[in-house]
């Protein structure tokens, strides 16, 4: 296959400084909105990677490297990449079964993924992955981000299980050995995350929280008695601060490649949904289109380049997106300032991080999992077509209850399977019972009379294809043929709808046309369009048909008929 990289590959960043479009006022709006949002991701960083079971040094790194890289890279304006809630379920489950080492491995190799599909022109694709299903995802996700935090947000000192039911089994089952101070300060961090958004849209209530918390935490700790969980106590090794990442050289081999093959196509897909569509959320809010195949190579390098040192799977998110633009994010350089942000935090702040309490992390969590939950958008969606409804529930309840590598492979086939099924609805094959046929100007040809009208003659039958001729209707012919009168001598075709034809389409109408012919009937195609007739050239369909046969209108169709009906009196 040709790739012509030059047309498929061109980042945002790279083209806003070739084209000259960068002002000293626009990199002012650009540093203010990147220092506020590094401000944001900070909490969430260490958040979402304590709880995807790895340490919060490896979340920071994801923000600061996979942030660089999505922003310089990416084909979005506005697109601000790092670690996202959506990965915790995946990342903790591929820890839990292939290590570390797996991790890396796979998440390379969903970098890898993606990068293929932007080449391949892939990224228009996700835009049509159904509304349910992404709901389904995140609503699933949401839920399950909220019981893993469960342990944490009330202090429960046992070892929680995986799996939604028996997380709640042990939690219910250990109800007795709440503590008390630990479940005050999430309450009250939570509280605090709720107030503080209602008064203040700038500073986010989750960094409030958390410093908060963590003062909190310390004065008790001191003065009081009380010990809090910290991530100190649950990362000894960090007491001596967070050392600089260095790069990692993963070990590939077969087995190991074939079983993350799954746990890395849920990554790369999850990766592509989720950048994709905050993408075009802030197209809405913006009006600047993003290139979708340059973001999905962009979300590819950073994706490869990331877990090298030590980082997690990355993608666009929304909140961090929002809130750049909503502080004045003119260009990519608003991500670049974001991470470099972080990193200034990690080189310089984050000994202190080891004083920060789990309680006050889950409580920043649980907030998050209520706003992926789209709740209110879940219960419509409850309101349409039987479909609808049962794709939304099942990947709903396999998210929650299952997997979410299952989830996603059927969320993906339930997309092809609703599409076909759509397409369908809109195609048939029908023949014509009036004995005529009106032919106007934007039929096939805008040289006819708007208002002529044609008569088809005895002996002669009118099959009407509305829509693509594709495997999903090819066995119609079939069906149409059994049980037609016996008195027909032409069948013609008509085509004039048919946007394209796949193979099966084209296998069908050929042993159509073999079954007619042996039968004495001959068989002329009308309103055939250049790319079916290129299709049926290919298979050589139009020879066995007889190009003779094949026309663009139905009035030389017709003509053609009568010659045949002629030929067959003599």
């Amino acid at each position: 296959m040709d790739i012509n990289l030059k047309g498929i590959f061109k980042p945002e960043f790279l083209t806003l400084f070739r084209k000259g479009r960068y002002s000293s006022a626009t990199f002012v709006s650009d540093l203010t909105a990147g220092v506020i949002v590094g401000i944001i991701a900070l909490p969430l960083a260490i958040a979402f990677g304590i709880a995807s079971g790895v340490t919060p040094q490896q979340g920071l790194i994801t923000a600061i490297i996979a942030g660089f890289l999505v922003s310089f890279f990416g084909g979005s304006r506005y697109l601000i990449g790092g670690p996202t809630g959506a990965f915790i379920v995946i990342v903790s489950g591929i820890v839990a079964q292939y290590g570390i080492q797996g991790l890396v491995i796979a998440t390379i190799m969903a970098g890898a993924m993606l990068v293929v599909m932007g080449l391949c022109r892939m990224g228009t694709i996700f835009r049509f992955i159904p509304y349910p299903i992404v709901v389904g995802f995140t609503s699933g996700i949401a839920l399950t981000i909220f019981s893993t935090q469960m342990k944490d947000f009330f202090g429960l000192d046992v070892s929680v299980p995986s799996g939604f039911i028996p997380e709640w089994i042990c939690y219910f089952r250990n109800i007795g050995s709440i503590d008390l101070a630990e479940t005050a300060m999430s309450v009250c961090c939570l509280a605090v995350i709720i107030v503080w958004g209602r008064f203040c849209k700038k500073i986010p209530g989750s960094l409030i929280a958390l410093i908060a918390g963590t003062a909190a935490s310390v004065l008790l700790s001191r003065f009081a008695g009380v010990e809090f969980a910290t991530i100190g106590s649950k990362f000894p090794e960090l007491a001596a601060g967070l050392p600089l990442p260095s790069p990692v050289a993963p070990h590939f081999d077969y087995e190991t490649i074939k079983g993350l093959v799954s746990p890395a196509f849920t990554i790369a897909v999850l990766c592509a949904v989720e950048s994709l569509l905050a993408a075009m959320v802030a197209d809405g809010v913006t009006g600047h289109r993003h290139d979708s195949n340059t973001e999905l190579i962009g979300q590819g390098i950073a994706n490869i380049v990331t877990p090298m040192f030590g980082g997690i799977p990355a993608t666009g998110a929304l909140a961090r997106t929002m809130a750049g633009i909503n502080n004045g994010a003119k260009s990519p350089v608003t991500g670049i300032v974001h991470a470099i942000v972080l990193l200034l935090i990690y080189l310089f702040l984050m000994p202190y991080a080891v004083y920060i309490p789990l309680s006050c992390l889950a409580a920043i969590l649980v907030v998050v999992a209520y706003n992926m939950s789209e709740w209110r958008t879940f219960r419509y969606l409850l309101k349409a077509d039987r479909p609808d409804v049962a794709v939304l529930l099942i990947t709903f309840f396999l998210t929650v209850f299952v997997d979410l590598t299952v989830a996603i492979e059927v969320g993906v086939l339930l997309a092809v399977v609703l599409f076909v099924k759509r397409v369908m609805e809109t195609s048939s094959i029908e023949v014509l019972a009036e004995d005529r046929v009106a032919a106007t100007e934007n039929d096939e040809t805008a040289c006819l009379e708007d208002t002529e009208h044609l008569d088809i003659p005895s002996g002669v039958e009118v099959y009407e294809i509305n829509g693509p001729f594709f495997f999903g209707l090819a066995s119609r012919l079939e069906e149409l043929e059994e049980g037609r009168k016996s008195d027909v001598s032409v069948r013609i075709i008509r085509m004039r709808k048919v946007s394209f034809m796949d193979s099966t389409g084209i296998r069908n109408l050929r042993n159509f046309v073999r079954r007619t012919e042996k039968r004495g009937i001959r068989v002329i195609l009308s309103g055939v369009n250049p790319q079916v007739q290129a299709s049926l050239h290919k298979f050589g369909l139009d020879k066995e048909i007889g190009t003779e046969y094949i026309f663009p209108h139905i009035i030389p169709a017709l003509a053609k008929a009568n010659e045949c009906l002629s030929a067959l009196r003599k």
